[in-house]
C-alpha cells in the first residue's frame, strides 16, 4: 500500500465515524425533544430534578 491509499483509508474511516457520532448526537436530541418533559417529570418525582 502506499501513502495515498493510507490517507484515503484513514480519510474514509474518519468519515464514517463523524457520521455515526453526528447521527447519535441527532437521535438523542431529538429523543430529547420528544420526551424531554417525561424525563424531568420521572426526575422530578424521584427528588432528582435539581440535577438540571
Amino acid at each position: 500500500m502506499n501513502t495515498s491509499t493510507l490517507s484515503a483509508n484513514r480519510l474514509l474511516i474518519a468519515g464514517i465515524a463523524f457520521v455515526a457520532a453526528a447521527t447519535a448526537t441527532g437521535m438523542a436530541f431529538a429523543g430529547w425533544l420528544n420526551h424531554g418533559a417525561e424525563i424531568f417529570m420521572t426526575y422530578a418525582s424521584a427528588g432528582l430534578a435539581w440535577c438540571f
